[in-house]
């Protein structure tokens, strides 16, 4: 980009700023640079032979960060970056900017290695080095992250084998009498500050209480639809009345008691389906799926953060 033009972006991005730009609150919060080294061994251009080089680590993830904020899909992504100046200020005005194709196969590469977790791992660093640590425990729920269910028919092969959109990982579930068809998004959140902690992805059809999130000392809230199975935490499940064992009154105060301190759980789930429009999904497998929701969460907690720091 030539002197002249970074001039001119800047000087029109002076105007946008006195608007407001949340983009421009959020992006001093974290240490970007940070996941630099997460990012880079997944580049094939890496070896001794070398090869093309590759986008700056830092511009892919705020790319998908981007991308998880405003629910935008890779074309739209590619020529929103190519057009609106708070994102080229978010990113940092590079010289140049990756098209859809490349966004596509950096979302695969996480997915196939795995590494979206080590970013998730690096961002929880940075919040407990923050001073943002678990203290009062945590709240862990689930909900439907929704997908096509296609046209094939309920023979059709599934898993490595489909060949339909719809056929991958994907699993129907009920919930209150209404049918889902997609994943589950399973989140623990700490009671202290809002922020999600952990997060685990699988298909609609796993039960709540088979996903553990919990870590040993720490207490977690847990509404009824964990009744029975134990954490690895300190158990704050809600009571469920069973055959011949009703809830006594006790029961039924500590309930209450549980169920305020989870409420503020709900949080993240409605504003990563609401705000961030990730509640759906056209993504086929579970690692996938895990990408998306690792970076929606992502831009959940950078939200959360602006919010503690004073932002609003």
């Amino acid at each position: 980009m030539s002197s002249l033009e970074s001039y001119f972006l800047h000087q029109q991005y002076k105007k946008i700023r006195k608007l407001g730009d949340k983009l421009a609150e959020v992006e001093p919060l974290i240490d970007w640079e940070a996941f630099k080294p997460t990012i880079q061994p997944i580049f094939d251009n890496q070896g001794p032979m070398g090869g093309r080089p590759n986008i700056d680590p830092v511009i892919m993830v705020k790319m998908l960060v981007l991308q998880g904020w405003y629910g935008l899909s890779d074309p739209e992504l590619e020529r929103q970056v190519n057009d609106r100046i708070s994102f080229m200020h978010f990113l940092g005005y590079p010289d140049s900017l990756p098209d859809y194709s490349t966004v596509w196969r950096f979302r695969e590469r996480l997915a196939e290695t795995g590494r979206d977790r080590l970013v998730w791992e690096e961002l929880q660093r940075q919040l407990d080095e923050k001073g943002l640590t678990v203290r009062k425990g945590v709240v862990q729920d689930a909900t439907f992250i929704t997908s096509d269910p296609g046209h094939a028919p309920a023979e059709a092969p599934r898993g490595e084998e489909a060949r339909t959109r719809r056929s991958r990982d994907g699993e129907w579930a009920k919930k209150g009498g209404k049918s889902s068809y997609g994943y589950k998004l399973h989140a623990k959140a700490d009671v202290d500050h809002g922020l999600v902690r952990s997060l685990e992805t699988s298909p609609a059809n796993l039960h709540d209480s088979q996903v553990d999130l919990s870590l040993p000392g720490e207490v977690v809230y847990r509404d009824k639809g964990f009744f029975g199975v134990k954490p690895r935490g300190y158990d704050a499940t809600m009571k469920r009345a069973t055959r011949g064992h009703p809830l006594s009154i006790w029961d039924r105060l500590r309930n209450k008691r549980i169920n305020g301190k989870r409420a503020p759980g709900e949080r993240p789930f409605a504003v990563i389906k609401r705000v961030f429009g990730s509640g759906h999904v056209l993504v086929t497998t579970v690692p996938r799926v895990h990408v998306k929701m690792v970076f929606a969460c992502f831009c959940y907690n950078l939200l959360q953060l602006s919010r503690l720091c004073g932002g609003g």
